[in-house]
């Protein structure tokens, strides 16, 4: 044993005659909670991006959303490969180094003057920046930090981007509208970079740092030494994860989740409210709106995942999804009337409600590997984002429309939930090398 692992030991037993009464990891969780809502700033603004720079440079829908779609990509590539780093390095310098690339990418799109800086700042660095952010940090946080109440954390801290979005989405719509779209871009900088000192300051990676057990373990359990070969080993629990049929089902729903959410709603319901008559600004409040509700919709979805088998609930909550699609082109109108607000608030309460089964099947299924596989879960996520921002834009640079996406992914989700009561169940989480 080395001599940090001797040392949280002893300070284990000094813990566990005086516990505190709160437990760190809430104090964990908290910060964390409050890194991705400051990070949110970047998830907020591709949407309300394309208009402007169409207007600005004259640069086609298709080619900007092909930008929005290096982003969406990359921060799910990135994921696994974040969450293997941060078994080698720690999760406070990840996401330290993470916060700090994405201000730069942030902050240099103000000097651009060509699409392919564009590709550049915003589609390399702050994808790469932002899928350090992703949710396989708050998957790492929940698995060192918790061994019990892990669906109700996960989903605290996937509600935490919607917040996030809550707070920056009607900012930045109004400086877009009534200042430049320049503005918000370094508002998004300075917000990543304002976070960066809680992360360093207030964050730990391991209970055993601070020695105590994880929230409801019954014994301590000793931090684990640095694992080198980082992107090694994302790559090695790819090929074992692949191998088995829960992967591919856990990747393909999620992948038809991204391009219903991320890809679809968040970078195209403003432009497509906005070829309605809409106002920029109404519309950036509507997907505020959905991230009040995605909030209390992803908290509820953590507690009834530690409650009711994941499979059956992802299968209602797609299905859902995939019929409000399907009447969104009948409500898109010039103001804001009822029906539209009962779609927002429906689609709100849906948003990222996948998140916890799905981190709860990628935890049942794989075990100690379950951040890792669920980061390459997550890149499919972001695939599919990427594929229908880029189609998105193309299909309104073609028809005039975005009729056609919209029931194309209704459509989609009604596969999504197909997929998902087909993933088998394992009684007992297993290593992958068994599963192999």
């Amino acid at each position: 044993m080395t001599q940090t692992s001797e040392a949280a030991v002893r300070a284990a037993h000094t813990e566990n005659q005086s516990a505190p009464r709160i437990h760190r990891a809430w104090f964990v969780a908290a910060v964390t909670f409050v890194t991705i809502i400051g990070a949110a700033a970047f998830r907020s603004l591709p949407g309300l991006l394309i208009d402007p720079l169409h207007d600005d440079f004259g640069w086609s829908r298709g080619i900007i959303s092909a930008a929005v779609s290096v982003n969406l990509a990359l921060y799910g590539l990135t994921a696994p490969f974040a969450a293997a780093l941060m078994d080698r390095f720690g999760i406070r310098r990840v996401v330290a180094v993470a916060l700090t690339v994405i201000a730069v990418g942030s902050g240099l799109t103000v000097w651009m003057t060509a699409a392919w800086q564009l590709m550049l700042y915003w589609g390399l660095l702050v994808g790469l920046g932002s899928g350090s952010m992703a949710l396989a940090f708050a998957a790492t946080v929940t698995n060192r930090w918790f061994t019990e109440r892990r669906g109700l954390v996960t989903g605290i801290l996937t509600a935490a981007s919607a917040s996030g979005q809550l707070i920056f989405l009607p900012v930045l719509s109004w400086m877009v509208e009534k200042h430049d779209w320049r503005p918000a871009a370094i508002t998004v900088a300075l917000a990543a970079l304002t976070v960066v000192p809680f992360v360093w300051l207030l964050l730990r990676d391991h209970p055993a740092d601070v020695g105590l057990k994880p929230y409801g373990a019954k014994e301590f359990v000793p931090k684990p030494e640095p694992v080198p070969g980082a992107a090694r080993r994302a790559v090695t629990v790819l090929f074992k994860a692949a191998r088995t049929g829960p992967f591919w089902l856990l990747a393909g729903t999620f992948a038809i989740c991204g391009a219903s959410t991320n890809g679809l709603i968040q970078t195209h319901f403003v432009p497509a409210a906005h070829d309605h008559g809409m106002p920029v600004t109404a519309a950036a409040s509507l997907l505020a709106v959905i991230g009040v509700f995605d909030v209390v919709g992803t908290v509820a979805s953590g507690w009834f995942t530690d409650r009711f088998e994941p499979r059956r609930l992802l299968a209602v909550y797609y299905a859902l999804r995939g019929v409000s699609l399907l009447f969104l082109p009948m409500l898109l109108a010039p103001s804001v009337h009822p029906p539209m607000l009962f779609f927002i608030v429906f689609y709100g309460l849906d948003w990222v409600a996948t998140v916890p089964p799905t981190v709860a099947l990628c935890r049942e299924q794989y075990g100690d590997d379950s951040a890792i596989v669920f980061g390459w879960v997550l890149a499919s996520h972001q695939v599919g984002a990427a594929l229908i921002a880029f189609l998105g834009g193309v299909a309104r640079d073609v028809f005039g429309s975005y009729d056609m996406i919209w029931y194309a992914s209704g459509a989609l989700c009604a596969a999504a939930a197909l997929m998902a009561l087909v993933i088998r169940r394992r009684p007992v989480a297993a290593p992958l090398a068994a599963t192999a």
